[in-house]
């Protein structure tokens, strides 16, 4: 069994965008060690996210600057797909996403080429807020309706990916949230086969980086994206 796990881990790197997580980031990187290797890339953190991760195991690669979660997994994305990682993990250094999950997730790669989480299958979570739960619904609804993905959360930035998937999602011009929603559409549009899990998911007393803002601007993106696919249907 600890032959088999070691092997395990030398096949599954763990890319944990990172923002000012100094409270949970150490023990998130300490947990997923257990399963895989841990990169984590810190978005231009102003506390000691990087020194925790450091101090706990991780690879760590830092941006100057605050650019986005979806230049975060794009940064680590790029690194990784140097090596000879067979799984690609992501997930959120908040303490939201259970780290024993990653075996589950890596099990699956392979019958799909994309694992996607699901906080809903089970039930919205406990603490989910409002511009959560309201911009997730709408954001999954138009989706399901342009993909053909039968989706409940595409949201969740708990995600596994193939090395031979993952390249896909280099090259998204999005650096912010909808970075995570643009990924599940260009997997449509590559044929990806998506499964998706139930996972627990705790948000606590955590404080939301949604705001309002980010709402309208998934708003706008989702029109964008529902012109794009108009678009491309009536060239095909």
């Amino acid at each position: 069994m600890k032959d088999n796990l070691v092997k395990l881990n030398m096949e599954i790197i763990t890319i944990i965008p990172s923002y000012n997580e100094e409270k949970t980031i150490k023990g998130i990187v300490h947990q997923a060690l257990n399963y895989s290797d841990v990169l984590v890339v810190d978005d231009g953190s102003t506390d000691h996210t990087s020194i925790l991760a450091v101090e706990a195991g991780a690879k760590i690669i830092k941006h100057d600057i605050n650019l986005g979660k979806g230049a975060a997994i794009k940064t680590g994305l790029a690194i990784v797909l140097n090596d000879d990682y067979k799984v690609i993990i992501l997930m959120d250094g908040d303490g939201q996403h259970n780290p024993k999950c990653i075996p589950v997730l890596a099990s699956s790669i392979g019958k799909a080429g994309m694992v996607v989480c699901s906080r809903f299958i089970d039930g919205p979570p406990l603490g989910m807020t409002l511009i959560r739960r309201l911009s997730n619904k709408l954001t999954t609804k138009i989706l399901k309706s342009l993909t053909g993905y039968q989706i409940t959360d595409s949201q969740c930035g708990f995600r596994a990916f193939s090395f031979d998937v993952a390249h896909y999602f280099l090259n998204i011009p999005y650096n912010d949230y909808a970075y995570e929603s643009e990924i599940i559409y260009q997997a449509s549009q590559k044929g990806v086969m998506i499964e998706e899990k139930p996972i627990p998911c705790h948000y606590k007393d955590e404080k939301s980086h949604i705001t309002w803002i980010n709402v309208l601007n998934y708003t706008l993106f989702l029109l964008k994206l529902f012109l794009r696919e108009l678009k491309w249907r009536i060239k095909h």
